[in-house]
């Protein structure tokens, strides 16, 4: 089922996944998988199915290939089915029900290959009364109380991009769940289906805070709390030029040397006196309002105050320590993010640029054997033909 390890391309090397097309976190856990080390095989559709993003600059497509398959047409599932039979994994994102009517559910796989990991990737999850409505990163998070805890108590929740529900309670929860199954079934020789739902992973994901909500260490509401802006050593704050320096200076040897540097010593005994929280966020906000983040950035640099400019996207890759770690990377003219985490024996890279749809058909025909793969999605493929299409 596997093919063989490849020196240098990670440590799943030899795992062999089928991603069948879709958008946000889909894709996001296919890369993963991909900068790991895994031969994954996107299934695009005719017309692509991405967001209206250039092809070859949607990184989420690296280090994969494509073929295009058309699900609607007679020997599609066929093909797919072909695929999955040859594969550990295989990941889609489509709602509850759609993957089974077009033929490529989890029981049509598994009749062909019963090792293979089902993953399912979905906003609601596969059960429960909100499951075949539509929905996208912000309003999972909202219902999870998650998207309550940001923002200024006395202004709307700001939406937090897509990281938080989309990539940190999706992508990275049907990873980890893909894996464990993979493990599983090479120990037992039985797949299984994951059932990775947003909402389930970015409610895990609050689980100290549940903890602390129930010990009564967290209020249920915004801007009241150690973590959430309530507390003023821990935050961000405005610079005379405009930029943002943040600060999380929670322990005392931290807020020590914070206010100290800030030229603030008189507040060293504030830390821990609520009452004085008003006045000593005032004083902390003047004072970063005198310099610009430069300058700030300078007065703290070598400090252990735990603070830090807050840097734009475009900023980030120039900092010297994650340019020293190699955080980001060049591949093709396009700065993004190098793979994550880092592995001493199975390192991993960006060994390829975005997959364009359909460009490595003959390769997969090649290497997964299915010969009908090969055959020009703009042209009638035989068993097409002899369908009378």
């Amino acid at each position: 089922m596997t093919t063989g390890r490849t020196a240098g391309q990670g440590p799943l090397a030899g795992v062999r996944v089928v991603e069948l097309a879709g958008i946000g976190p889909g894709p996001f856990a296919g890369m993963l998988l991909a900068d790991l080390g895994a031969d994954v095989v996107r299934v695009d559709r005719p017309g692509g199915s991405s967001l209206a993003v250039d092809p070859s600059c949607d990184v989420t497509n690296r280090n994969k290939r494509s073929v295009i398959v058309d699900l609607k047409a007679p020997d599609g599932p066929a093909r797919v089915l072909d695929l999955a039979s040859r594969a550990d994994v295989l990941i889609e994102g489509n709602r509850p029900g759609v993957a089974e009517r077009l033929g490529v559910g989890p029981a049509d796989c598994h009749a062909r290959n019963p090792r293979l990991v089902y993953g399912r990737m979905t906003g609601w999850g596969q059960q429960g009364p909100l499951a075949h409505r539509a929905g996208h990163d912000v309003a999972y998070i909202a219902l999870t109380g998650a998207l309550g805890m940001i923002g200024a108590p006395d202004r709307p929740p700001p939406a937090p991009a897509n990281l938080l529900g989309d990539y940190a309670g999706g992508s990275l929860y049907l990873v980890v769940g893909v894996l464990a199954a993979l493990h599983h079934a090479r120990e037992s020789g039985v797949g299984q289906v994951v059932d990775a739902a947003i909402v389930d992973g970015v409610a895990h994901l609050s689980a100290m805070i549940h903890g602390m909500l129930a010990a009564g260490g967290w209020q249920d509401r915004r801007g009241a709390n150690l973590l959430d802006g309530g507390c003023p050593y821990y935050g961000t704050y405005e610079t005379a030029d405009g930029g943002h320096m943040a600060v999380g200076a929670l322990e005392p040897q931290f807020y020590d040397e914070f206010v100290d540097l800030l030229g603030l010593g008189d507040f060293r005994d504030a830390r821990r006196d609520w009452a004085r929280w008003g006045e000593l966020r005032e004083a902390v906000a003047a004072r970063f309002k005198a310099r610009t983040r430069t300058e700030w950035t300078a007065v703290f640099d070598g400090s252990d105050a735990c603070v830090a400019p807050v840097l734009s996207l475009c900023e980030a890759p120039h900092h010297p320590h994650l340019a020293a770690r190699g955080t980001f990377t060049d591949h093709g003219g396009i700065t993004q993010p190098a793979p994550a985490p880092r592995f001493s024996a199975t390192p991993t890279a960006v060994r390829t640029g975005p997959a364009l749809p359909g460009a490595h058909r003959r390769e997969v025909a090649r290497d997964w054997d299915i010969p009908e793969l090969a055959t020009d999605p703009e042209q009638p493929s035989p068993s097409t033909s002899s369908r009378g299409a």
